[in-house]
């Protein structure tokens, strides 16, 4: 019975749970081997962040340790945009979008196909209108 308990307590651990972004400040992290799998042979890690309708924002993902792409998704994991490279060439993600309906947003940053993992810093931006 021991053992049935601690295979419980593994899963329950590993329930779906995005963590939260706080906005403005960059985020130092890393992905894992432990977080999300995506199919293709590499790894996501979510995030969440409540935006509001009309929102303009900016997401920029940077790592010099795998090939970043970025998705922002809405709470029923549809994908609104994502980015494979920045313009300037890298292999680091900046996504520019405008929010359509208030709620809550999941941030995936992951691995191009099989690139591995490593450190990485996510930062979201709420963008203000340049006033005349």
């Amino acid at each position: 019975m021991k053992a049935e308990e601690e295979t419980l307590q593994t899963a329950q651990s590993k329930i779906y749970n995005p963590i939260p972004i706080p906005e403005n400040q960059p985020i130092n992290d890393q992905l894992t081997a432990d977080d999300i799998p995506t199919g293709e042979g590499g790894f996501a890690r979510d995030y969440y962040i409540f935006l509001q309708k009309g929102d303009q924002i900016a997401i920029d993902l940077i790592s010099d340790e795998f090939d970043s792409i970025v998705v922002l998704m809405s709470e029923d994991g549809t994908t609104i945009a994502e980015n494979d490279d920045a313009p300037d060439s890298s292999t680091n993600s900046l996504l520019f979008t405008r929010i359509a309906e208030t709620g809550k947003y999941i941030i995936r940053v992951r691995a191009f196909g099989q690139t591995g993992n490593g450190n990485f810093q996510l930062k979201v931006t709420r963008l203000q209108p340049i006033k005349p």
